[in-house]
Parts: structure tokens; sequence; C-alpha cells
């Protein structure tokens, strides 16, 4: 996290000239980039819209949230060291995650390290176009796991109370339903879904018994592809909506490693232990035993294909959803409802739905 900072830090020390009408609360200022950065436009001498930096801005505000959720899983389940530094390893909860599968570590590691990048890289861009960046180190205020490995830190988000929808399992094996018409899919773990649960040790408490903290790791497994999905989407999603063909060469770009990381996390997902925990009675089903359901089968991990754009073509395997309206306040209230911004003020929240319609609002223009 304080590689994080000290990149916020650094761009705040940069900002000059405000593009007039772009600057919401809690946004810092804006300036051109003088040293790291050529100085002639990056956008081949056009200019940006507005709806096009209305978007940069609301996904490097995304990206900064996610950001801060995989430092947390960093620092106690993955692989803390210079490249992503901050926090020193929860052993037996790192021993979990990898019960899953034996790269589990570093796979947590390489995606928090490529989200760093995502951020990082849309304040950059933005501040080339004296647009404003984003920077939300005033909402830093959740607590951190108190379980030793943790830095005690402020904090985004919080990973202790996740109500988390599994439903994106289902929805990439039917080959009949889309959720861009309207459609809705069953919960591949109900039980996460009626409830709030950790997905990290909250304490060293939560070490123990075994399979409470093989739950916890379970219930990691299960949000990594969830908000990773969620990526998956929005980029496709944004990208009907701008204008100049650089900001739609980015988009085109970070949203396609979303979906790699996706991809991961929905095969490592399968291998959850189907386990109770004996804590609170939140039960994962196996989703690898023969004959079960291919709406839940394990190893089907390729979006099926299904109806996209029309019912009366054929079906085709997409990614889904990527109706463009409404897309970036859908993707706000998701991460709402999984629980991940309990306890933040509702200057936050006001600042989010602000981003969110603004991104919303953009129109391509030709």
């Amino acid at each position: 996290m304080q590689q994080q900072a000290n990149a916020l830090a650094k761009s705040a020390s940069r900002r000059s000239i405000l593009r007039a009408g772009l600057v919401g609360p809690g946004l810092i200022g804006a300036g051109l980039l003088t040293n790291a950065l050529p100085s002639r436009s990056f956008a081949r001498d056009a200019e940006l819209t507005e709806g096009d930096i209305a978007i940069l801005r609301f996904l490097c505000a995304l990206e900064i949230i996610e950001t801060d959720l995989w430092q947390q899983y960093n620092e106690l389940g993955g692989i803390p060291d210079a490249e992503v530094p901050g926090g020193t390893g929860s052993p037996l909860y790192q021993a979990a995650l990898n019960n899953i599968d034996n790269d589990m570590s570093q796979y947590i590691h390489d995606n928090t390290d490529d989200e760093f990048s995502h951020f990082t890289f849309l304040n950059a861009y933005l501040e080339s176009k004296n647009a404003a960046p984003v920077n939300l180190d005033k909402f830093r205020t959740l607590p951190s796991s108190q379980a030793t490995g943790a830095q005690q830190i402020g904090r985004l988000t919080n990973l202790m109370l996740l109500t988390i929808d599994t439903s994106w399992w289902t929805r990439y094996r039917s080959s009949t339903l889309n959720p861009d018409f309207g459609d809705t899919f069953a919960q591949a773990v109900p039980g996460l879904n009626n409830g709030q649960f950790p997905a990290i040790p909250r304490s060293d408490a939560d070490l123990q018994p075994m399979n409470h903290i093989q739950a916890i790791a379970n219930t990691a497994a299960f949000h990594f592809g969830t908000i990773e999905q969620g990526g998956s989407s929005l980029y496709p999603s944004l990208a009907q909506r701008v204008s100049n063909v650089e900001v739609l060469r980015i988009l085109l770009s970070i949203g396609p490693t979303e979906t790699m990381h996706f991809q991961v996390w929905h095969d490592k997902a399968g291998n959850a232990k189907p386990i109770t925990d004996p804590t609170n009675g939140l039960t994962f089903p196996n989703l690898s035993v023969a004959g079960i359901s291919e709406d839940l089968q394990a190893n089907l991990i390729m979006p099926e294909p299904t109806i996209f754009l029309n019912r009366r073509f054929p079906p085709c395997s997409i990614i889904r959803p990527t109706e463009t309206k409404g897309a970036a306040i859908a993707a706000v209230r998701a991460l709402s409802a999984d629980g991940l911004f309990i306890g933040q003020s509702p200057g936050f929240f006001t600042l989010l739905h602000q981003l969110a319609n603004e991104a919303d609002e953009a129109r391509r223009e030709v």
C-alpha cells in the first residue's frame, strides 16, 4: 500500500491547471507530466471529450478500489515482496488458499501487481491530458484485519463482511440466457449470498478450527471470480461510449487482462473444498462430483455460447453482460451489494455515484 501512496503523492506534486468542470469532491488537481512523459499529446493530436475523461476517471477509481482489496489479500494470502510490498503473510491462511490450488498465492500476488499498474497508468494518462487524476485517500478509513501479517493502515474496502453473488458461475454455463436480456441465474454457492462472511482472517482467532479458515479461503476464491468477472464486463460495456481512438485502445487493452484474471479465478474456485464452516454453518458444495448439473460442473469454465444482441441470431460465446446503458452505476451497485463498502462514509458513496453517473452519461461523438 505504501507503493500506492507514493504513486499518488507523486501525482499530487505535479498538478497544475485543472480542466474546468471535471473535478469532483475528493479528487486532487491535475497537471502535465513534465519528466516521465513525452511533451507531444498521446492522443495523436485528437482531443479527449469530457465523456472520455469521465469514463477514464470512473475506471481509475474502480482500479484503485480493486488495488485496495487485492493488497489486503496479498498481505495475508499472497506473496508480499519488493514488487508488491506490504504485510508479511499469514501461513495458515496461505496454506488454506494453496489447498485449493498450489499457485493461489502467486496468482494473488500477480493480480495485485496488475491492479497497481492499471490505476497508476490511468492516472498518468489523465494527467497527460490536463485532466484530474483520481485520489481516494481521504476515504481510507476502514480498519485492517487484526490477523498477524496484515498492515495496520486505513482501507477503502471491507473484506470481513462479504455477501457474495456467485450467479456468474451459472451465467457463463447457460446456453439460453443472457443478463443483457434481463435473465437471472442461480447461485453456485447459495450460502455466500445469504449472509456476511470474512474472506480474510479477521484476527488470529480465525485461523482455527481448520474447516473455518478453509471456509474463509473458499470465500476468497469465489470473491476473486466475482470481482474480476465484473471488470471483464465493464471495460467492453464502457468502450462502446468512448470517442477518442486512443482511449478506446486503452479500454480494449486493459479489459482483456481482467478477463484473463477471471478465467484463472473461475478455474480455481471450482477446486474449493466441499466443507461446512463449524462456526456459522456456511456450506460449500462439491462442484466436482460426478453427475452434477452442467450449470454447476466445475471444469466447464469456457463461456458457453448463448443468445446475443437478438434471440433470432445463433448462439455465440461472449462476455456477459456487455449492455452499455447504466453499466457504470450497475458496477457500483454490485460492489456495494457485496458488502465491500460496509463502514464507508456517505461522502465516499456520493463521489463514487457521481463518477459512475458521469461515465454513464458519456456519449460516443463522431
